[in-house]
């Protein structure tokens, strides 16, 4: 009788034990966390363009022959033509030449601010304080896409005296926050033929199962179908 009740007290014990773990809810995910639409993307922009106001921390011109000959391109669309002797003795320590670059969300449309990480392509010390001139933005089509100008805003601090030189952080590198306007909008295929299509991010037949239950149960039965382990569409 000693050891029936032993037997029961332990398995009470047991029981109580599992109890939270039975009764605990199932985690669920979020359709969003799993998949992404298809054709939702942002798309990369690249620039050439040109830093002015620096303090004597721009381009050595005798090594970096391309951001004179980019200043003499410029000054001539002003209406100030330069020789080639001319361009070849400019001596602009407050000049340099950067690359701009830039993500254009999808659905952006003309006139939207998107913002621009300018870096420096030549020898240029520091592009603290400068002043990004009017930048044309292209994407891998060659189109242009957004225009950037702005002042530059550098996360680095550097100081030198007496020999020694101490550096925080990077200064050939700043951001212009809202520094391009959209020129463009990229065309979107999203929603064309009545259908929607989802990409999971990692191929599941499981999963991919689960998210077509979820959406038919939700909007109705016939609403979502697998294409395979990875694309669900959605009418």
């Amino acid at each position: 009788m000693k050891k029936c009740g032993k037997v029961f007290r332990q398995t009470a014990i047991l029981a109580a034990c599992l109890l939270p773990l039975l009764s605990a809810p199932a985690h669920a995910e979020r359709i969003k966390d799993l998949a992404s639409i298809q054709g939702v993307r942002s798309n990369q922009l690249i620039g050439y363009g040109i830093v002015v106001g620096l303090d004597n921390t721009g381009d050595q011109t005798t090594q970096t022959p391309f951001t004179t000959q980019a200043m003499s391109n410029m000054l001539s669309q002003l209406g100030i033509n330069l020789t080639q002797e001319q361009s070849q003795k400019l001596q602009l320590k407050n000049v340099a030449a950067v690359m701009v670059t830039a993500n254009l969300p999808a659905f952006s449309r003309p006139g939207q601010a998107i913002d621009v990480t300018v870096s420096s392509m030549g020898n240029a010390k520091s592009l603290r304080g400068g002043t990004l001139l009017m930048t044309q933005m292209k994407g891998a089509d060659g189109q242009v896409y957004a225009i950037a100008q702005g002042n530059i805003l550098v996360g680095g601090v550097g100081a030198s005296s007496g020999g020694s030189k101490v550096t925080v952080n990077h200064l050939s590198a700043g951001r212009i926050p809202g520094g391009a306007s959209v020129e463009r909008s990229v065309p979107s295929a999203v929603g064309q033929g009545g259908v929607v299509y989802y990409e999971l991010s990692e191929s599941d037949f499981g999963t991919a199962r689960k998210v077509v239950d979820a959406i038919n149960s939700s909007m109705g039965p016939g609403t979502a179908q697998a294409i395979d382990g990875r694309r669900i569409a959605v009418r």
